[in-house]
């Protein structure tokens, strides 16, 4: 480039021709650049959970600072550096710099959007709904979708929902499930009308299985279980099902009387044998069990299995809508076989999508195993996905109302996100979450050259009306700092609503009070007195941390608070450590 000298733009490493200097009007000194640039991508990060970007940074920037747009390409160098110093810091920290810097900036630009479920197909007045739980434990979070949207729809339309308890299976029944999926339903703020129960109702189903005898459309078979299945796999009837009704009555009698032992004979309703999916050929309606049942004992020995059992209830409750997943498409078909062999008149048939759940452990099986085998505390242990786990780690249950609705009743199959259930619950619990210190890993630390030193911070940002948390620094000037905040060997920290130090000759001196240093990229650490408590969060991998924690937190027993720069947590205990249960970041 002839004719054309450089300069640097200082501390920034940025290299521009002189010619351009005066081919454009002058700009602002790098200084002020930056710091356009550092309160901009604060509040980026802020909004979007710690992370800002450098399109919506220089965005910004250009709108109040039009005339850097002919530097853009530079501008953006210099961006993408002060971003990725942003993005290194912890939300936390992210806010209290940008609270310093530019605390206007710390009003959120919140746009509304009411998500609704779409209107049901059909509906003529009220409507009749039902859950169908099988009592085998408490409720997880994937029951929660089947709760809150026909929870939703019958406050809609009014009417009434049912809690039917399927317990026909009498190996796979937990007896506290009788109790704790209401009181899982009432946490979830889901209300239930009539309650009804499958082991109360087995002479129902009895009458319906011999009248789909007596009409031909059922038949008992005492093939093995392998051979009948071979059979209709091949399109082929087994050898008894077009047997006469009187030896068909004959076996059925045999079936309640003790002279068939289990898999010896079953009672199977009639489909299409040459129909496309092998599964909707020919099903079990009744078969024998000898396991106790735990509310009937050996009463009964003939259960009945879902698809007669459900359909049959479906009938008789007068449903107007039922509500599941793809899961159940073949049960549904099955189903529908025996609302058409009785002239019924079929509920409306709603498949969402399926929903795959990652991160928690599901199976009810396996959670009573590990609880069984000491793996898990209990069902509200953190590591689970149950409901009552949820409840201890303090998510509301509204931000699961809010996370069902939203993804509504499409058919496309989603995997569950926990981090927008985070989000939602933290839009609930943020503004009442009192902010507290706790310290993991602590390591003391003498702050040299120190006059007395008293943190004056307040229990939250937004509501000064609630008080300060006087945290008082000893004779000896020792605070209490994680460990893992000096691994890096940082030159100068500031802690957190107390004092700025830096680090010479292996220690830490007291650096004056000046929040300016911020701008210069100084992290803000959480600290806590020597004198503060011993405490442990239980974490969702089944570790626990411990620490330690200022001493007002005997005063939030039962609350979800904010530990800074680490975690929404709840209380559960204050003596004589404060435990406390992780909630979400």
């Amino acid at each position: 480039m002839a004719n054309a000298y450089f300069y640097p733009l200082s501390g920034l490493g940025v290299i521009v021709p002189v010619k351009s200097i005066y081919r454009y009007p002058p700009i602002e000194s790098p200084v002020e650049i930056e710091a356009t640039v550092r309160k901009y991508a604060l509040q980026n990060a802020v909004q979007y959970n710690g992370r800002a970007t450098v399109g919506a940074v220089l965005g910004k920037v250009m709108a109040e600072t039009p005339e850097l747009r002919p530097r853009a390409k530079e501008i953006a160098g210099i961006a993408k550096k002060v971003i990725d110093s942003v993005n290194s810091m912890s939300l936390e920290a992210q806010k209290d710099a940008l609270q310093s810097l530019a605390p206007e900036l710390l009003v959120k630009e919140t746009k509304t959007r009411e998500a609704a479920l779409p209107d049901l197909r059909n509906v003529a007045g009220e409507v009749r709904m039902r859950m169908a739980p099988n009592p085998s434990g408490p409720l997880h979070v994937g029951h929660s979708r089947m709760a809150i949207l026909n929870d939703e729809y019958v406050k809609r339309y009014g009417g009434i929902c049912y809690n039917r308890f399927e317990d026909t299976d009498p190996a796979r029944i937990d007896p506290t499930g009788y109790d704790t999926i209401p009181e899982d339903f009432d946490w979830l703020g889901v209300t239930i009308h009539k309650t009804l129960i499958q082991s109360d109702r087995f002479e129902i189903y009895y009458d319906i299985a011999k009248q789909l005898l007596e009409k031909g459309k059922a038949y008992i078979c005492t093939c093995k279980p392998e051979e009948w299945r071979d059979l209709k796999n091949h399109k082929k009837a087994c050898p008894h099902r077009e047997q006469p009704l009187n030896e068909q009555m004959l076996r059925w009698d045999k079936m309640f009387d003790g002279s068939y032992k289990p898999e010896e004979a079953s009672l199977m309703v009639k489909t299409d044998l040459t129909h496309p999916n092998p599964a909707i050929r020919d099903f079990v309606g009744l078969r024998i069990d000898d396991t106790p049942h735990p509310r009937t004992g050996t009463k009964f020995r003939v259960y009945p299995l879902m698809n007669l059992s459900v359909a049959a209830d479906d009938h008789l409750l007068d449903l107007t809508h039922v509500l599941r997943g793809k899961d159940h498409l073949n049960n549904t078909y099955r189903q529908e076989y025996v609302f058409d062999y009785f002239g019924w008149k079929k509920p409306e048939y709603i498949h969402y999508g399926r929903i795959s759940l990652e991160e928690a452990q599901l199976s009810t099986s396996k959670m009573a195993k590990g609880i069984h085998e000491g793996l898990y505390s209990g069902w509200d242990d953190p590591q689970l996905g149950t409901l009552r786990a949820l409840r201890r780690r303090g998510i509301r249950p509204e931000s699961l109302r809010r996370y069902w609705i939203e993804v509504g009743i499409k058919e496309v199959d989603i995997e569950f996100s926990w981090k927008t259930l985070y989000s939602f619950n933290r839009d609930l619990i943020d503004d009442s979450s009192n902010r507290y210190f706790f310290v993991a890993d602590p390591v003391r630390l003498t702050i040299e050259g120190a006059p007395k030193l008293v943190a004056k911070a307040p229990f939250h940002p937004d509501h000064p009306e609630r008080g300060i948390r006087n945290l008082q620094v000893g004779e000896d000037r020792a605070v209490l700092v994680s460990r893992d905040d000096l691994a890096s060997n940082p030159s100068r920290l500031r802690l957190k609503d107390l004092c700025n130090i830096e680090f010479r000759n292996g220690a830490a001196h007291y650096a004056g009070n000046d929040l300016s240093v911020l701008k210069e990229g100084v992290q803000i650490v959480h600290w806590a007195p020597v004198d503060s408590l011993q405490a442990e969060v239980m974490m969702t991998d089944g570790s626990v941390k411990k620490g330690v924690a200022e001493r007002d937190l005997v005063n939030a027993l039962g609350q979800v608070v904010q530990f800074e720069r680490f975690s929404f947590v709840r209380v559960e205990q204050v003596t004589p450590t404060v435990r406390c249960v992780f909630t979400h970041k």
